[in-house]
């Protein structure tokens, strides 16, 4: 019964709370009620002993002028009076030696006290005796022969001055205590009065104790133990499963407050239960339908569990081996993953390889994970195994294919680099850059492409590089510094994940040889159809010059004077027909001279006039009137000038024979206008250039094949065909573009367009 009952309150919060609050209460208010006790007790004590000190000095000054007269009969009549209230015990005054003098008890008169005694050792206990003390020094407590206690207080008797100068009684000076006084009442009915206070505080403090003890029950099993009742019973209700039951506790307190937490608390977990139903459905779909084969093996490597996929693919017996499941092994794989994982309880990765039940030899990919118990241990492992069979032949064939396109690449026939966009350093290359430029592909790689171009035109090519895709007639140098020229492809693409430059460059160094000689050819040629022209512009200067050269032989002969005047002028003549002579002489040179293709800013109509000069002369014999038309202030254009001059030269040479044929052909009285017009303007951004005649003109269909080499419509052995082809390149050399089309009323017209720099358009 006992042992139950201690259970009882073990398990019982509110018996708990009870029982601490009570002893809590019950040493509070016992140690209330003990220094209260104390404290009425001291307080009552302290006034009994106030009062007789007061009632000490009352008798003492009461009997102060009857000692003066040293009336005795008076002072024992004093000490009676006094000594007839109820409390008053006893009130005797010693002498100096300790004799009773006077008392309120005759027998006591003249006794002797021994100095030793209570009432006088107060004083006596030093020597000289004590003549000042305070109140607690001077009281005493002790028994009376009754059985009550006795309260006294002895209180020194000074010597006054006015007892030194008494008439009738006298005390030397130097004695400073005539004797003592000593009032003793009784304690009785003090000591009743304390106990019974004790008694009405002990009483008051059980009360207090047991009402609150009460109220505290009360208010615990009401609001507390009750509602914790039901709370237990909704909790049981909620852990059954029933989460939507209803706890009754209707109040407006933590409980009530705690009550709805549980009633909310049950309807989330009902909505957690139920998702948590769906999600538990839902893996397990996913565990059952995901297109990989998943296994979860003990330390035996036996399958625990797997998916349908696995399932369906092997067949695996109950608490079968995963190596004989699905490998048809006897014993464990000697790498295996499942076995690293329970080592060191970390996940794995490995490729695998295993036949199907039909025989077919499949690739996985797999990852081990551990499945670890509440204790943190290992308690199994879950391989998870992705079919890769068809990424392994792709990546097979993607080998395959890749030596295949290294090979194409190695051995395409020229050189081929792989450029970083940014830096325009050599990430690869082909082995034919080792062909045209001597350099090996380690020789190259990481070094910088701009490597391969002259000091005085990287920071140019820098920038095109990157913003253009073809570079035609770009100078290289190869490794015994050989300056080639190249044509450059870029096209930008990517390599291992970085963005980058794929750059082809074409050798085109014998074809440019070939074509400058082509050109120097048809220089040499043009020269030749020019040199009548030429023979008659140098012949006017030279008549000049043997004119004023034969009027001054005359003039020396003849021994006649010179005048200075016409000496002046016709010296100056000669001179500027020596000036002219020399200018076309330079310009024929200039013009047959061989050079190399470079690029420069060129005024468009300062070419134009350096070709007719050298040309008008012979055009003039022939009858051709040449119209120029020439737009003022036209941007310059970035050509080679001298090739420049050659192709409006070719086209003037064109233009005068297509003249010259409509003439052999025309009708002897049909009149002919033999005229070549020579138009410059700017449009949409362009330098646009016209040559137009009045010759026969192109025949229809053919217009697109006048630009090829040795296409000609001439005669034979009138016409190299190369006079087009080759002004044709030296345009396209120059970004440019050149058209034909028929001249109204008839000959044609070559349409030349250039493109303006950049820099042109901002001046």
């Amino acid at each position: 019964m006992l042992r139950r009952l201690f259970h009882s309150i073990r398990r019982s919060i509110t018996t708990k709370f009870i029982l601490t609050v009570g002893l809590v209460l019950l040493l509070s208010i016992s140690t209330w009620a003990y220094f209260n006790i104390t404290y009425q007790a001291e307080k009552l004590m302290k006034n009994v002993m106030e009062g007789t000190d007061r009632l000490t000095n009352t008798i003492r000054l009461g009997t102060h002028y009857a000692m003066m007269l040293n009336s005795r009969d008076d002072i024992n009549q004093i000490i009676n009076n006094i000594a007839k209230q109820e409390e008053i015990e006893y009130i005797r005054i010693y002498n100096k030696e300790g004799q009773i003098k006077f008392s309120n008890h005759p027998v006591e008169l003249d006794r002797i006290t021994n100095i030793k005694d209570e009432a006088c050792y107060i004083c006596h206990r030093t020597a000289p005796p004590i003549t000042r003390l305070e109140l607690n020094e001077r009281t005493r407590i002790f028994q009376s022969p009754k059985g009550y206690r006795l309260l006294g207080i002895i209180s020194p008797i000074c010597n006054e001055p006015g007892c030194a100068n008494g008439v009738c009684h006298t005390h030397p000076q130097g004695k400073k205590i005539l004797g003592a006084l000593d009032v003793v009442i009784s304690l009785e009915k003090t000591d009743k009065e304390i106990i019974k206070a004790e008694k009405g505080m002990i009483g008051l403090a059980v009360s207090i104790f047991l009402v609150t003890s009460a109220f505290i029950v009360i208010f615990m099993m009401r609001f507390v133990n009750r509602p914790i009742k039901r709370l237990i019973a909704g909790t049981r209700t909620i852990a059954k499963g029933d989460y939507n039951g209803v706890i009754d506790v209707n109040q407006n307190d933590e409980m009530g407050l705690l009550a709805k937490a549980f009633q909310l608390m049950g309807k989330e977990i009902a909505a957690k239960q139920t998702e948590l139903n769906r999600q538990r459905n839902e893996y397990q779909n996913l565990f059952e339908q995901v297109p990989c084969l998943i296994t979860v093996q003990d330390r035996e490597y036996r399958l625990l569990n797997y998916n349908r996929e696995f399932a369906e693919r092997f067949d695996p017996r109950e608490r079968d081996y995963c190596y004989h499941a699905y490998k048809g092994r006897r014993d464990r794989c000697e790498i295996c993953p499942v076995e690293k994982t329970f080592t060191d309880g970390r996940s794995h990765y490995a490729e695998e390889t295993g036949v199907n039940k039909d025989g077919t030899v499949t690739h996985w990919w797999v990852r081990t994970s551990p499945i670890r118990n509440e204790l943190g241990e290992v308690a199994a492992a879950m391989e998870i195994s992705l079919d890769i069979t068809q990424r392994k032949n792709l990546e097979e064939e993607l080998e395959k294919s890749e030596r295949k396109y290294h090979e194409i690449f190695n051995n395409i026939p020229n050189p081929v680099f792989v450029l970083d966009r940014d830096t325009l350093e050599i990430l690869d290359c082909n082995n034919n850059v080792k062909t045209v430029y001597g350099y090996t592909e380690a020789e190259v790689r990481n070094t910088s492409f701009l490597n391969f171009f002259h000091e005085t035109e990287r920071a140019l090519y820098q920038e095109k590089l990157q913003d253009v895709t073809v570079l035609n007639q770009v100078r290289h140098t190869n490794r015994e510094g050989k300056t080639l020229f190249v044509n450059v492809r870029i096209s930008p693409s990517e390599y291992s994940g970085r963005k980058v430059l794929l750059i082809t460059t074409s050798d085109i160094t014998k074809r440019l040889e070939t074509e400058q000689q082509l050109i120097q050819a048809s220089k040499m040629a043009t020269l030749g159809e020019m040199a009548t022209g030429i023979a008659h512009e140098l012949n006017q200067p030279l008549s000049v010059i043997k004119t004023a050269s034969s009027f001054f032989m005359k003039k020396i002969a003849r021994d006649e004077p010179l005048e200075m005047d016409m000496l002046n002028s016709m010296l100056a003549k000669v001179d500027k027909n020596v000036d002219r002579a020399t200018k076309i002489i330079h310009h024929m040179r200039q013009f047959a001279r061989k050079s190399d293709m470079r690029l420069q800013r060129v005024q468009v109509n300062e070419v134009i006039e350096n070709a007719c000069d050298i040309f008008s002369q012979q055009l003039k014999v022939r009858g051709i009137a040449v119209k120029r038309q020439l737009g003022p202030d036209l941007p310059r254009i970035e050509a080679d000038p001298g090739r420049m001059e050659q192709v409006f030269i070719n086209l003037l040479l064109n233009s005068r024979d297509a003249i010259e044929e409509k003439a052999k052909n025309a009708v002897a009285s049909a009149p002919t206008e033999d005229t070549i017009r020579i138009a410059t303007r700017l449009q949409d951004n362009q330098v646009v250039c016209e040559i137009c005649d009045t010759g026969v003109g192109i025949p229809v269909g053919i217009s697109d094949k006048i630009f090829e080499p040795f296409y000609t419509t001439k005669e034979v052995g009138k016409g190299t065909g190369l006079g087009l082809s080759i002004s044709y390149g030296i345009i396209k050399e120059s970004n440019g573009s050149i058209d034909v089309i028929a001249n109204a009323p008839s000959g044609a017209c070559f349409i030349i367009r250039f493109p303006i720099p950049p820099e042109e358009k901002e001046t």
